[in-house]
């Protein structure tokens, strides 16, 4: 997901759960409306700041994590056993050997 994207849904999500409108949250995060509106509609980039500033003004805490995608290893071992099951299945043809063109060669 683009980054402004996300900055746009996050905004958009802050403001709906603490119920305030554009104008609202700029009072009181410290910025103007315009401002606001410009993150919302994505004509501007937050900074990790602004967003901070934008969550703590409607009383939430701003939260940046990454984590792992969730591997089951038994199901990962199942499918790698029917791979290599597929795999032993495909009929083996030798590849014949491969020849060249003679180069031509110029005299001069």
């Amino acid at each position: 997901m683009n980054s402004n994207v996300a900055a746009r849904r996050l905004i958009a999500e802050i403001r709906a759960r603490a119920r305030l409108s554009q104008a609202e949250l700029a009072r009181a995060a410290g910025m103007t409306r315009s401002v606001v509106n410009a993150y919302e509609r994505g004509r501007r980039q937050p900074s990790v700041e602004a967003l901070d500033r934008l969550a703590s003004a409607a009383g939430m805490r701003l939260r940046v994590a990454h984590e792992e995608p969730k591997i089951d290893p038994e199901r990962a071992g199942r499918i790698l056993e029917q791979v290599l099951e597929l795999a032993e299945a495909l009929p083996y043809r030798a590849r014949p050997r491969l020849e060249y063109p003679t180069l031509l060669t110029h005299r001069r």
